[in-house]
């Protein structure tokens, strides 16, 4: 993520807006690599949001980070961003579409967005698609998903797809995060909970979706408009 933001981030003064930021970490990290940059991060969780904001203020960026805990579909601000970011985010919005014209509402004019979504490496099969799709968002090949984005309007100018290894890394450390907490607070009334959404998740990822579903970043800019020819 760090290169790709490197790729991103244009100017050192750049405001940024995390459409879906986590726990906000990958701003501050953006903060730090850039002296006067700003940055905005929307998450309707919030988790992580204290130990982020209280580092911040060690780092002395606390006046250039604002993390909100919002539904990001419902953020508005009268300041543009030059990068929106939206990392694996899209369901918030309804889908790839959505997410699209959410970040092109919140964008200067020559801004840049930085999309994460997943798409099909493969196709899967149709109880694994039943499982993943079950929802407003639905998934396409990564041809068929990049040229999704290039007719809405948006240019590819870098990606990256994520490697096997990158998605078993993010989705052990996922599952295990969650178990972790869970037998460490056995008495917590959500201990249970957590534990059965870990269990369940990881099952449903090795025996499911592991090897079909991957994930790819672009990062885009607004396609102008043709130029007129003035042929009549």
């Amino acid at each position: 993520m760090e290169h790709l933001l490197h790729r991103a981030i244009r100017g050192q003064d750049d405001h940024l807006l995390d459409l879906g930021c986590g726990d906000g970490t990958w701003l501050l990290r953006a903060l730090q690599a850039h002296g006067g940059a700003t940055a905005v991060g929307v998450d309707i969780s919030g988790e992580g949001f204290d130990h982020v904001l209280s580092e911040a203020a060690r780092l002395g960026l606390a006046d250039r980070l604002e993390l909100r805990r919002q539904d990001v579909a419902e953020y508005r601000s009268a300041r543009k961003a030059d990068l929106v970011l939206s990392v694996g985010a899209a369901y918030a919005f309804g889908g790839l579409l959505q997410t699209l014209n959410a970040a092109r509402e919140h964008l200067t004019e020559d801004g840049l967005l930085l999309l994460g979504d997943c798409f099909w490496e493969r196709e899967p099969d149709a109880a694994v698609r039943a499982e993943l799709e079950d929802g407003p968002q639905k998934y396409a090949d990564l041809p068929t998903t990049v040229a999704q984005v290039v007719a809405d309007g948006w240019t590819p100018i870098y990606g990256y797809i994520s490697t096997t290894a990158e998605w078993d890394e993010y989705q052990w450390c996922w599952t295990g995060t969650l178990a972790r907490w869970a037998l460490d607070n056995p008495e917590h009334p959500d201990s249970d909970l957590a534990l059965q959404m870990s269990t369940t998740h990881r099952a449903s990822w090795l025996g499911g979706y592991r090897g079909f579903l991957g994930f790819v970043v672009l990062l885009l800019r607004r396609t102008p408009p043709p130029a007129s020819t003035g042929v009549s």
